[in-house]
């Protein structure tokens, strides 16, 4: 099954509107501290784990590097019965190429 994605340029339009929008950063500790666009972060190995740290009923957009591994999550999170949950397609490096420059690209 596939999960619902969302680009880039929707998320940066749905967050200027002051939607509240929960974004989970799924990638390693490292990863997040070289780069990221904020959220929560619960690298994908431990988040079968610790999915009980979230609410079920917020909006939650899944990020990665390149949104192979937030897909991954997302179908997770689907699979514990979470709703509203969208994987963030082409990741970090989508935010970088199109919406925001500064976000380091690695």
């Amino acid at each position: 099954m596939s999960v619902p994605e969302i680009r880039v340029e929707e998320l940066k339009q749905r967050l200027d509107a002051g939607e509240n929008l929960f974004l989970l950063d799924v990638r390693d500790e490292s990863e997040y501290e070289i780069s990221n666009i904020g959220g929560w972060l619960i690298p994908l190995p431990e988040l079968s784990k610790r999915v009980n740290e979230l609410d079920a009923n917020l909006k939650i957009v899944t990020v990665c590097k390149m949104g192979s591994r937030s897909a991954k999550a997302a179908q997770v999170l689907h699979n514990a019965g979470f709703t509203h949950v969208w994987n963030l397609t082409g990741g970090i490096h989508a935010w970088s190429d199109r919406v925001d420059s500064s976000v380091q690209k690695y």
